[in-house]
């Protein structure tokens, strides 16, 4: 069991190094690992063999393992037991030509504009909190930002005279972005007033800071918009994830060529930005529906 973490332990830091993978897929692989060893008991690594690992796939699926998560998993070993065929700890890896559960793609909640709009208009900007709150979510929306984007910006990454921020996505690629009219006010106000407040005379470079002057956590910021979309009366399961959405399906259904949008999102595959049309065409279908006297 030893050996195993140690070699877990090699893989992350190995993987990290390699790939430049962001801390949310290192923990992810990390306990995916962690549960494999669990699972093994006393079997170490060097021992897994093609029907071990489909016993566990039995067993994950018996515990309701969506075919995403069982995906996921898959991926994460394959990437490990390469690890260990590389550096010579297995002979062949066990999860070799092994098929993927069939995953049905599913379109994510969108927000048309008009919710947008009621979301942004909830937070009571007369408010220090509302006024950073307020800024958040117009930036969120205003570039399609991931919410660990928004909340690792720093305040060197934000240049509001020449309007546009520097963002630092997966695999700590950099890209520029535009900033919208009415983001750059709602910030500059936020920058000017309520900032100040928050920092209550410490020193923290981070742009967005919380009720005690740090970074903002992405859990309080995921809070933070629940309260809201429940505050707006939006009947939705929403996330700081869905402005996301809901920015690049507003900016294709404006006529946005997919590329641009691609550009702006950080995505390294176009195939990931087509999905944005599958919304598009989607609502589409409903309007027909709705309205066609032979929909």
């Amino acid at each position: 069991m030893a050996m195993n973490n140690q070699l877990i332990d090699q893989f992350i830091d190995f993987y990290w190094l390699t790939t430049g993978a962001s801390q949310n897929t290192l923990s992810a692989y990390r306990s995916d690992l962690n549960i494999f060893s669990k699972w093994l008991k006393d079997t170490p690594f060097e021992n897994v063999n093609r029907d071990l690992v489909n016993e566990y796939f039995s067993f994950r699926k018996d515990s309701n393992l969506s075919t995403s998560s069982q995906s996921r998993i898959l991926t994460c070993l394959h990437s490990f037991f390469q690890y260990l065929l590389e550096h010579q700890i297995i002979s062949n890896d066990p999860t070799d030509q092994m098929n993927y559960p069939k995953l049905v793609k599913k379109l994510p909640i969108f927000l048309n504009i008009q919710e947008v709009e009621k979301l942004l208009d909830a937070p009571n900007i007369n408010s220090t909190i509302g006024q950073r709150d307020r800024a958040m979510i117009e930036l969120l929306y205003s570039c399609g930002l991931r919410v660990s984007e928004l909340i690792n910006l720093s305040f060197h990454n934000i240049n509001l005279k020449d309007e546009f921020i520097r963002v630092h996505g997966k695999g700590n690629k950099e890209r520029m972005l535009p900033l919208g009219e009415i983001a750059i006010d709602f910030l500059s106000e936020y920058e000017k007033n309520a900032r100040p407040l928050l920092l209550k005379n410490g020193q923290c470079d981070s742009y967005f800071l919380s009720n005690r002057g740090s970074a903002m956590s992405r859990q309080n910021f995921f809070y933070i918009i629940k309260d809201y979309a429940s505050l707006a009366g939006i009947d939705k399961p929403i996330s700081p994830h869905s402005l996301r959405h809901a920015f690049a399906t507003h900016l294709v259904q404006k006529g946005a060529d997919l590329r641009s949008v691609q550009l702006m999102l950080g995505h390294s595959d176009i195939s990931s930005t087509q999905l944005y049309t599958h919304i598009q065409n989607a609502q589409l279908k409903t309007q027909h529906q709705k309205h066609h006297p032979r929909g």
